[in-house]
C-alpha cells in the first residue's frame, strides 16, 4: 500500500515538472484511439481508460466516457467496469455522458445532453436520457445540405470574423439559422 502511494506521489511529481497533455497520459494508460481524434474538454475514464476503443475522424465535446461504474462499490467491494468501443465518424455533442458496456457503430451523432446506457447502432441519431434513436445520419446530412442550398452559408473560420461579419450574420439570423466554418 505504501508503495503504491510513493509511486502515485512520484508521478504526481513527474508529471509537475514535465507536463503533458490529458490525451498523451491517457494514451500511456492504454487508451486506444484512430486518427484525426477531436478531444475538446472532455474525460475519458483515467483509471479504466485502457477499456477504451475510440475510431478515426471521431469528436467528443465537454463530454464524459466511462469505462466503470462505482454505484454499488460500497455495497460488493467491486466496481462494474466494461468496455466502450466508438467507431468511426462518430460526434458526441456537448455535455453528453457515455457509460461503460457500451458500443457506438460507426457513423452517428449523439446528441448534446445525452446519456449513452446502450449500445448504437450505426449510421444513427440519438438523443435524451436515456438516449434513443431518432434518427439516420445519412438522412440528416442529405436534409442539413438541401438546407445549406438556401440558407445562410458563412465561410469565415470563427476566429477571424470581423464585427461586421459578425453584425451581418446577427441581423441575418435574427428569426432562423444558417450554417459557420
Amino acid at each position: 500500500m505504501m508503495l503504491r502511494i510513493l509511486k502515485s506521489l512520484k508521478t504526481r511529481i513527474n508529471n509537475k515538472l514535465n507536463p503533458r497533455t490529458e490525451l498523451e497520459v491517457l494514451r500511456e494508460r492504454g487508451l486506444i484511439h484512430g486518427r484525426n481524434f477531436n478531444f475538446f474538454n472532455s474525460h475519458i475514464d483515467y483509471g479504466h481508460c485502457w477499456l477504451v476503443e475510440i475510431g478515426d475522424d471521431v469528436t467528443i465535446t465537454n463530454s464524459t466516457i466511462l469505462a466503470h461504474d462505482a454505484s454499488m462499490k460500497l455495497q460488493t467491494g467491486k466496481s462494474k467496469i466494461g468496455k466502450v468501443k466508438i467507431g468511426d465518424r462518430v460526434f458526441i455533442g456537448y455535455n453528453s455522458v457515455v457509460l461503460c458496456n457500451v458500443r457506438i457503430g460507426n457513423n452517428v451523432i449523439v446528441a448534446a445532453g445525452s446519456i449513452v446506457t446502450k449500445d448504437i447502432p450505426e449510421n444513427s441519431i440519438v438523443a435524451g436520457n436515456p438516449a434513443r434513436i431518432i434518427g439516420k445520419t445519412s438522412e440528416y446530412i442529405k436534409k442539413q445540405k438541401e438546407f445549406m442550398k438556401v440558407k445562410p452559408v458563412y465561410d469565415t473560420y470563427w476566429p477571424n470574423k470581423t464585427d461586421n461579419q459578425i453584425n451581418q450574420i446577427k441581423k441575418e439570423l435574427d428569426n432562423d439559422f444558417g450554417y459557420d466554418e
